[in-house]
């Protein structure tokens, strides 16, 4: 991994990695659950520049309720890790994480659940999001999950819809 993230980092690219609060990751890998500060030291010694790090699982083992110190964990374990690494988190923007998120280490934080790849979707999620601007600006973000342009079922008009929302979302 070292040596993929020099090879990407050489070439002005940064190199971004899927983990979970759980034992295991939505697709079923082993998660972070009780390895946070080792999987950190290890992201760090790698070279990583972001890690995406979702719910998948954790909710088997913890309540909402326990979501924000869960998540500070492995905020804490980034920040000691010696390397910035913007940190994402995936938790579909319960426990109204907007006011909770950058105070747990991170950049960016989920404010809905999954989009689909479809007009409706997006629509309904693109146009919520300006309710939630005031949580967003320079280090901490909204994330609305991600775009879906060029997936196959938006038109043309309804991608450039698509990219205008996600823009003004992250407006500050």
């Amino acid at each position: 991994m070292k040596g993929l993230a020099d090879y990407l980092h050489a070439r002005g690219l940064k190199l971004g990695l899927y983990s979970s609060a759980g034992p295991q990751t939505c697709g079923g890998y082993p998660g972070s659950y009780g390895h946070e500060e080792l999987d950190a030291q290890t992201y760090a010694a790698w070279g990583v520049d972001y890690l995406k790090y979702d719910w998948c699982s954790a909710f088997r083992i913890y309540n909402d309720l326990e979501m924000r110190a869960v998540y500070q964990r492995m905020g804490d374990a980034l920040l000691h890790s010696g390397r910035p690494i913007v940190y994402s988190l995936c938790q579909y923007g319960r426990e109204d994480v907007r006011t909770w998120g950058r105070l747990a280490g991170a950049n960016l934080w989920r404010t809905t659940n999954d989009i689909h790849n479809n007009y409706e979707r997006m629509a309904e999620i693109g146009f919520s999001q300006s309710a939630l601007a005031n949580w967003s600006g320079p280090g901490g973000w909204n994330d609305a999950d991600v775009l879906e342009i060029g997936n196959g079922s938006l038109t043309v008009e309804e991608s450039q819809t698509h990219m205008t929302l996600w823009a003004c979302s992250h407006r500050h």
